[in-house]
């Protein structure tokens, strides 16, 4: 696998946005669920849930409540999500300490926890917070708390690296921040569920084969029925 092998499957196809990744698990997220969003493009779920659907979403710094992004000049500079972005709250809503908000977490109440990743293995396994053993990341912080607490992770990133190397893995290569967590993947060319017999694709970008896909993909793929 290579980043003109890449290149060819991208442009064979139309891959989804960043915003529409985000807007497909939007869609996704049950009635009534509490849902934590991680930094990068598990953030933009805030801005894509339905309208008539009630989703409650936290953030670790210490909100429960959060709505979407406010417009520019909405703006409440004591108001921001873990990535230090600035968020608005919905009605009911509310602030908690830094040591409540990870009770929230560790404490299993937490129904989605939405997060980026570098890897996901076949059998689930998360690598989301170095690429070595030798990087400059001091610890793996919340993320750890969140994949371990929440009762389900899907997790939302690009199909592949900048050079092409899939991030769809037998097994990951990089430093694992959970084993066996990942229950659903959104990349920009599918949507891949995590069973017990490997990624099992639910839904492809435009104009994507399966053939095409697995060329770019290091696990093996089977088609959902």
């Amino acid at each position: 696998m290579n980043v003109n092998v890449s290149a060819n499957v991208l442009t064979a196809c139309r891959p989804w946005s960043r915003v529409d990744i985000a807007a497909h698990a939007a869609r996704d997220i049950p009635e009534g669920y509490y849902v934590n969003l991680g930094i990068g493009i598990p953030v933009l779920v805030a801005d894509h849930i339905p309208a008539d659907r009630e989703v409650i979403i936290h953030s670790e710094n210490g909100v429960l409540g959060m709505g979407p992004a406010p417009a520019p000049d909405k703006i409440n500079r004591w108001l921001i999500n873990a990535g230090k972005q600035y968020v608005t709250l919905v009605p009911g809503g509310c602030y908690m300490h830094h040591a409540d908000s990870f009770a929230v977490i560790r404490g299993g109440h937490l129904d989605l926890c939405v997060l980026g990743a570098f890897q996901v293995a076949e059998n689930g396994d998360l690598a989301n917070w170095a690429t070595s053993a030798s990087d400059s990341t001091p610890a793996v912080g919340g993320a750890m708390d969140l994949a371990a607490g929440a009762k389900a992770i899907w997790v939302l990133m690009e199909h592949t690296t900048k050079s092409g190397e899939s991030r769809l893995k037998h097994r990951c290569t990089y430093p694992l921040t959970a084993p066996g967590v990942v229950k659903r993947v959104y990349t920009n060319l599918a949507v891949l569920d995590v069973t017990d017999d490997g990624f099992v694709v639910r839904e492809m970008a435009p104009g994507l084969t399966l053939e095409a896909l697995q060329d770019v993909t290091e696990a093996r793929l089977r088609i959902a029925n």
